[in-house]
C-alpha cells in the first residue's frame, strides 16, 4: 500500500521506495511470527474500554504531525492582535480577557479574507490554551478549558458554524482542488482552522469536571442545546458535518480535511446524544415509561467483569512443540476422541472450589482451533502456570442471565400441544391443559426468564397505528436530540452511509491503492513531499496514523447512531442498519479484519514527543530512524482495539435475530476471519466474535463444530442464553434459507410504511382527512369568489338557475 493511499499523490519512484522502510510504505512493522507465536504465553490486554480515549489523547489525534509548524503561526497571529496590552494573556484580569475575545470575534466578520484567517488562528491560539505562556501540559488543559467558555460565553460558535458554512460553499476553492493533480495541506487552511476550533470546544466542553463553575455548568447545558437542536439552516450542526461527507465522496470538495470532519461529527454526537453510560440510563428509563421490568444486569460491568480466553494454539506453534518434544524424547500426543479428553467444567456448578478451577484454568478458559492433525491425533500444548498477580475475581457459573422471547414460548407451547394432543391455538401461552407436568415446568421457567424489549412494545405500537390510523390519535414525538437528528438526516441518510463506508474502506489497512477511489490524505500530506529517508519515515508513520484515526472516528459514529436510533424507535434502527447492509458494510468488515489483527492492535503509529500538547511546551528531541522505529512503549493501541470492538459491535448489531444477514456471514466464510481475532486477549472483543460466531454456528456443518469443540465451549461460557435456541446443532425452524429474500422485503416495506406515517405529510390519504359533515357549518364556511365571476354574477344566475327546470319533488326526496 503506497503511503499516498488511495490516490497515489506521494510521488516516490521505485529506487527511492525500496530505501524506505515499511512505516513509509504504509506497511505495520510488526514481527510476522507475533501472529503465530505461542499465544498462550502473551499477557492479557490492560484495555478499558469507554466512549473516548483520555483527553490528551483525544486532542493530540485532532492534529496531523505535518501541522506541527502552525502552532507557532497560530502564536504569531495572537500576539499581533494582543500586542496592545502590556501583561500577558495569563495575567489580565477577567473584563480585559472578555473584552478582546469581543474584539477577536468582531474580527471575524471582515470582508478581507486574509485579514479573517489571521483573527481565526488567533482565536485558535485561544482554544489551544495560550500555551506559549504555560510550563506544564497540566496547566495548558487549565487554560484551554478557561478560554473555551470564555469564547462560548461570548457568542463564538454561530460566527464559527457562519463562517464554515461559507467555506463550505466556496465554489472557488472547490473547482481549484477538483483541478489540482495532487492535493495538500495548504488547500484546506481556511476549513482547518475553524474545524479544529469546533472541536477543540466540543471536545473541551463535554469533560465533566464537578469543580466548575456553576455559570461554566449553564454555559455546557446551552452548547449541548445549541449543538442538537436545527438553529444553523434549520438542521444541527451533525447534519451539515454529514452534508460534508457527501460533498468529499462526490468528488466535489476533494480539498475538506476529512479526518477532522469525522471526529468533530463523532464528538457532536457524543456530546449531544450521550455516551454508553447515557444509553444505559435512557434505556432504564424508557422501560420505566413503558412498564417492563427492570433490567436484570447492567451489561457494561458485566462485561467488564469477564476476564480474557487463551486464545487458539496455531499449527505452526503446535508443529514446532511437537518437534521440542520430540528432541526430549517426551511423547505428548493425546487422543481426542471425544470432548471428555478436554476435561470441560460444567459452568453450571456454582459449588465447585477455587482449587478445581485453578487446576483445570488453562481449560476452562481456552478457545482452541483447529489443531494441526497428524494421523487423527492432537497436539496439545502444555499448561502455562500463571503467576497469582493475574488471578482475577470471577463469579461462579455463567455471566449472563438467560433471556427469553415471547415467540420462543410461542414455537415451545405450539410443538408441545401438537406432540402430545394434536392441536394448536395459536398465540395463547397460557391454557397448558392436557400437557404433561413437565412441560408444565418447562414453561414456568421459559416465562420466569422472559424478556420483553423496548423494540418489541414500538412494533406492537406501530402495527396498530396502522391497522387503525383515525381511532388511534395521533402519535406524540418527543423531540429529544436523537429525534431531531434522524429528522435532519433522513432525506439523505441513504447517501451518508455510503459515505462512510466508503472513506471507511479507503482507510482500512487491507486496502488497496486503486485509481478510482477517494483520496483521504488532503489534510495529511505537506505541499513539499519529503526528501530524506527521516522525512519519509515520518509522513508514513502520519498516514498510518492519519488512517487509523478515521477508523476510529467512523466506527464510533456508526455504532452511537445504531444505538441511540434503536432506542429512540426500533424503525429508525432498522432503516439506517438497512441501508448500511445494502452498502455492503457486513463484506467491508470482514475484509478489514481478514488481516493479521494482533499486528493491527499492536501497531506504534505514532511519535509521543509530536503530542499535541506535549510538542508545544516542551523542548523537541531529535528526531531519528531508531525511535521512529521503535515507536512507544504501549502493550497496544487503544484506537485500534477500540475500532475493532466498534466494528465488532456494528456487525452484531446488523446480524441479530436477522437469518439473511447471518447467512452473508456464512456464505463470505467469516468464521476462519473471525477465529484469528480471538487471538486477542480483550474479554469484550472475545465476547463479541463468539457472538459472531454463535449466530452461525448452525450453518457451518458437522464437520466445523467437531473440530471446534472448544470454540463452543467458550461460547457457552461467554455468550448469553437462548433457553430454548438450538444454536448448536442446526434444528432452527426460522433457518429456511427461502425465506430470507422475503424478510428483508417484509422489513422494508415495515420502515417505509413507518417513515411515510410519522414524517411524510404530503403524502396523507385524503380519505383519511376528517369531513365536516354538518350543514350549517359548510353553508357558513366563506368562499372567496374571483372578480370575474362577481362582475357577471347576473348572468351566471340566469343561465345556471332561471332557465333551467328544478323537479323539487325529486330534490326534496
Amino acid at each position: 500500500m503506497d503511503v499516498g493511499g488511495n490516490s497515489g499523490v506521494f510521488p516516490v519512484n521505485n529506487k527511492q521506495k525500496a530505501m524506505l522502510p515499511n512505516k513509509a510504505r504504509g506497511e505495520f512493522t510488526r514481527n510476522a511470527r507475533k501472529d503465530s507465536e505461542g499465544l498462550s504465553e502473551s499477557p492479557d490486554l490492560e484495555f478499558q474500554y469507554a466512549d473516548t480515549d483520555k483527553w490528551a489523547a483525544e486532542l493530540s489525534e485532532l492534529y496531523s504531525y505535518t501541522e506541527g509548524p502552525e502552532f507557532a503561526l497560530n502564536k504569531k497571529c495572537f500576539e499581533v492582535e494582543f500586542r496592545t496590552h502590556d501583561k500577558k494573556w495569563t495575567e489580565l484580569d477577567a473584563a480585559h480577557q472578555r473584552a478582546h475575545a469581543m474584539r477577536l470575534l468582531d474580527g471575524l466578520e471582515v470582508i478581507a479574507r486574509e485579514r479573517r484567517l489571521k483573527v481565526a488562528r488567533a482565536i485558535l491560539y485561544m482554544a489551544q490554551g495560550t500555551f506559549a505562556e504555560c510550563s506544564s501540559e497540566a496547566e495548558v488543559q487549565y487554560w484551554m478549558r478557561y478560554n473555551i467558555f470564555l469564547l462560548l460565553d461570548v457568542g463564538t460558535l454561530s460566527a464559527l458554524v457562519e463562517l464554515l458554512n461559507m467555506e463550505i460553499d466556496n465554489s472557488a476553492a472547490c473547482s481549484s482542488a477538483v483541478r489540482k493533480p495532487a492535493i495538500s495541506l495548504a488547500d484546506s487552511t481556511d476549513l482547518r482552522v475553524l474545524l479544529n476550533i469546533m472541536y477543540l470546544m466540543v471536545e473541551t466542553i463535554q469533560q465533566d469536571d464537578p469543580a466548575d463553575k456553576p455559570e461554566w455548568k449553564v454555559i455546557r447545558e446551552t452548547f449541548r442545546a445549541e449543538l442538537g437542536s436545527p438553529l444553523f439552516n434549520n438542521e444541527p450542526i451533525s447534519v451539515m458535518l454529514f452534508g460534508m461527507v457527501t460533498k468529499f465522496c462526490s468528488g466535489h470538495a476533494p480539498h475538506f480535511p476529512m479526518k477532522k470532519v469525522l471526529l468533530l461529527l463523532w464528538k457532536s454526537i457524543l456530546f449531544t446524544l450521550g455516551g454508553f453510560e447515557q444509553l444505559q440510563s435512557i434505556k432504564i428509563h424508557k422501560r420505566e415509561e413503558l412498564g417492563l421490568p427492570p433490567l436484570s444486569e447492567d451489561s457494561i460491568r458485566v462485561i467488564r467483569s469477564m476476564r480474557a480466553a487463551s486464545p487458539p494454539a496455531s499449527a505452526s506453534d503446535l508443529i514446532e512443540q511437537q518437534q521440542k518434544r520430540a528432541r526430549r524424547e517426551h511423547k505428548a500426543l493425546i487422543k481426542q476422541d471425544n470432548l471428555d479428553a478436554f476435561n470441560e467444567k460444567d459452568p453450571y456448578k456454582a459449588d465447585d472450589s477455587r482449587e478445581d478451577e485453578d487446576d483445570s484454568d488453562d481449560n476452562d478458559n481456552s478457545i482452541e482451533a483447529e489443531t494441526f492433525p497428524l494421523e487423527r491425533d492432537e497436539v496439545m500444548p502444555p499448561p502455562i502456570p500463571h503467576p497469582p498477580s493475574e488471578r482475577v475475581s470471577f463469579p461462579k457459573g455463567l455471566p449472563w442471565a438467560p433471556k427469553v422471547r415471547e415467540k420462543d414460548i410461542e414455537n415451545f407451547l405450539e410443538s408441545s400441544r401438537s406432540k402430545f394432543i394434536g392441536y394448536t391455538l395459536g398465540n395463547d401461552t397460557d391454557t397448558v391443559v392436557g400437557l404433561p407436568r413437565p412441560i408444565h415446568e418447562s414453561i414456568r421457567t421459559l416465562k420466569q426468564h422472559k424478556y420483553v424489549s423496548i423494540a418489541e412494545i414500538q412494533i406492537s405500537k406501530e402495527e396498530e397505528f396502522q391497522k387503525t390510523p383515525l381511532s388511534g390519535g395521533e402519535e406524540e414525538v418527543e423531540m429529544s436530540c436523537t429525534e431531531l437528528l434522524y429528522q435532519g438526516i433522513l432525506p439523505s441518510l441513504p447517501q451518508y452511509m455510503i459515505a462512510l463506508l466508503k472513506i471507511l474502506l479507503a482507510a482500512a489497512p487491507t486496502s488497496k491503492a486503486k485509481t478510482d477511489s477517494i483520496n483521504i490524505l488532503a489534510d495529511v500530506l505537506p505541499e513539499e513531499m519529503p526528501t530524506t529517508v527521516l522525512q519519509s519515515m515520518k509522513l508514513g508513520v502520519d498516514v498510518n496514523r492519519h488512517k487509523e484515526i478515521i477508523v476510529k472516528a467512523i466506527s464510533a459514529i456508526l455504532l452511537l447512531l445504531l444505538k441511540h436510533f434503536k432506542l429512540n424507535h426500533i424503525y429508525q434502527f432498522e432503516y439506517m442498519a438497512q441501508h448500511l447492509v445494502f452498502a455492503n458494510c457486513i463484506p467491508l468488515i470482514l475484509k478489514f479484519f481478514n488481516q493479521n489483527i494482533m499486528s493491527y492492535i499492536t501497531a506504534k503509529n505514532s511519535i509521543s514527543v509530536l503530542d499535541f500538547p506535549y510538542c508545544v511546551v516542551h523542548e523537541l528531541p531529535e528526531l531519528t530512524a531508531e525511535s521512529l522505529e521503535a515507536g512507544d512503549n504501549n502493550q497496544f493501541c487503544w484506537r485500534n482495539l477500540f475500532s475493532c470492538i466498534n466494528l465488532l459491535r456494528i456487525l452484531n448489531k446488523l446480524t441479530k435475530w436477522k437469518h439473511s444477514r447471518t447467512m452473508m456471514l456464512v456464505v463470505f466464510k467469516s468464521a476462519p476471519i473471525l477465529k484469528r481475532a480471538l487471538k486477542v486477549k480483550q474479554a469484550m472483543m472475545q465476547l463479541y466474535v463468539l457472538k459472531l460466531l454463535k449466530v452461525q454456528t448452525k450453518y457451518l456443518g458437522r464437520q466445523w463444530r467437531k473440530s471446534n469443540m472448544k470454540t463452543m465451549s467458550a461460547i457457552y461460557q461467554k455468550v448469553r442464553h437462548r433457553l430454548n435456541d438450538d444454536w448448536a446443532y442446526g434444528n432452527d425452524l426460522d433457518a429456511r434459507p427461502w425465506d430470507f429474500q422475503a424478510e428483508e422485503c417484509a422489513l422494508r416495506a415495515n420502515i417505509e410504511r413507518f417513515n411515510s406515517r410519522r414524517y411524510d405529510k404530503s403524502h396523507i390519504n385524503p380519505d383519511f382527512l376528517p369531513v365536516d359533515n354538518c350543514l350549517q357549518s359548510v353553508l357558513g364556511q366563506r368562499v372567496d369568489l374571483p372578480e370575474d365571476f362577481q362582475m357577471n354574477y347576473d348572468l351566471w344566475l340566469e343561465r345556471e338557475v332561471f332557465s333551467k327546470p328544478i323537479s323539487w319533488e325529486e330534490l326534496l326526496q
